[in-house]
């Protein structure tokens, strides 16, 4: 009985093989083309174009675009320096104006109250020294005469009486008390009619005007006005039939021949100027600058503004220059040392001011500066430079445009 379950279990179990024996072997030989393929992969070289590109990206650097090396005919013609130290000027720039020379300039007025008669003096006219410029007629003029007259007399009376009593006293007749008293009275009227005199003077009478009064007894209520220094009529502020007090100012009358140039200089930059120092004038009405020098300097400073005034004395023989004209003035003080370049070397690259550095390869680099105004033909290096640098002082326009060609051309 149990044979035959044996032979069936054995057949079912040769059946259940050999259905499986070809999965098995399918199996292995995917397995086996698999592994072929994955070494098939790995053995395989690249796309040989692809890693050609990617190798010469990688062993080639970018070049930088501020670095140029001169063509041979380029070269010859490049001039060569060194960044260094020399003693220059930096010119201080500052607003100014012309204005008066106040040592003479003449406020001219009536020396007496009066009324104005006659208007001989106009605007802009040339003058000189005693001319008349206006006439007064002035009532308080004739009076101080008519005192005048009044001590003369006076002391003519006393200087008779004195000489009387000196006879009197002589010829006993009199004492020497009324002698002494006489005498007195004498040195009183001298002193009055001095001071009468000099009342006159005062109110504008020459020495030979009060003279001739005294000769003839004649008072005169004309009291003229004339300029007290030759030069221009700048201002004229009466007008005729005008009544005038001495405190007023009639004309204004200014020597136009030597003007004054005001500059107000901040007071952060005042130390940087001494008296004595070159000053270049500039105006928009002359062609060519002005020369003069710092005559003076304010020992105060401005509140509102923060400035310092400082006045330099020029020429005006043509007048050419007009007060309250607006001026750019240019002080040169002491030269200092600072670290220089030539300005010819200096090159302008988007706004910027560049040099060109030579590197130790003997190609140039374009290097940016910061560089102040030019002062003799050099411009001060402020950064960008230490000093000592071999740059190209002549041809860096030239060398800056081969730097642009080169620059296209590899891009």
């Amino acid at each position: 009985m149990n044979a035959p379950t044996s032979i069936a279990s054995l057949r079912t179990t040769r059946i259940d093989r050999g259905l499986r024996a070809p999965s098995s072997r399918a199996g292995l030989a995917a397995a086996l083309l698999l592994t072929g393929v994955l070494a098939g992969c790995g053995d395989r070289p690249a796309d040989p174009p692809a890693a050609a590109a990617v190798s010469a990206k990688a062993a080639t650097a970018p070049a930088d675009p501020n670095v140029v090396a001169a063509p041979p005919s380029l070269a010859e013609r490049l001039e060569l320096g060194r960044v260094e130290r020399r003693p220059v000027t930096e010119p201080l720039s500052v607003v100014g104006r012309i204005d008066f020379d106040e040592q003479s300039v003449a406020r001219i007025g009536a020396s007496v109250t009066g009324r104005i008669t006659d208007l001989a003096g106009a605007l802009g006219q040339s003058v000189r020294a005693g001319q008349v410029l206006a006439q007064l007629h002035s009532t308080e003029l004739g009076g101080a005469q008519l005192a005048y007259l009044k001590a003369n007399a006076q002391y003519e009376l006393a200087s008779k009486a004195v000489e009387r009593a000196r006879l009197l006293l002589a010829a006993d007749v009199i004492g020497s008390a009324e002698l002494q008293r006489r005498e007195n009275e004498l040195q009183v009227a001298v002193v009055e009619r001095r001071a009468a005199a000099d009342q006159l003077r005062v109110m504008g009478m020459k020495p030979e005007a009060i003279d001739q009064t005294n000769r003839t007894g004649s008072i005169t209520s004309t009291s003229p006005v004339v300029s007290t220094v030759n030069g221009v009529i700048v201002e004229r502020r009466v007008n005729k039939g005008q009544v005038v007090q001495p405190a007023d100012v009639m004309f204004v009358v200014a020597d136009l021949s030597r003007v004054w140039v005001v500059a107000q200089v901040p007071e952060s930059q005042i130390g940087r100027v001494s008296p004595g120092q070159a000053v270049t004038v500039e105006v928009t009405s002359q062609s060519e600058p002005l020369r003069g020098r710092v005559a003076w300097i304010a020992d105060t400073v401005n509140p509102e503004t923060r400035t310092v005034t400082v006045r330099t004395e020029v020429d005006n023989a043509q007048r050419a220059l007009k007060p309250a004209m607006l001026a750019n003035v240019s002080i040169e003080p002491a030269a200092v040392e600072r670290l220089v370049v030539p300005a010819s070397a200096v090159v302008r690259e988007s706004n910027l001011d560049h040099v060109f550095v030579r590197a130790a390869d003997g190609r140039y680099r374009l290097t940016r500066v910061t560089l102040a105004d030019e002062s003799g033909g050099l411009r001060i290096v402020q950064a960008g430079l230490k000093g000592g640098e071999e740059i190209v002082a002549q041809g860096g326009f030239h060398l800056n445009n081969e730097r642009k060609r080169a620059e296209l051309e590899g891009s």
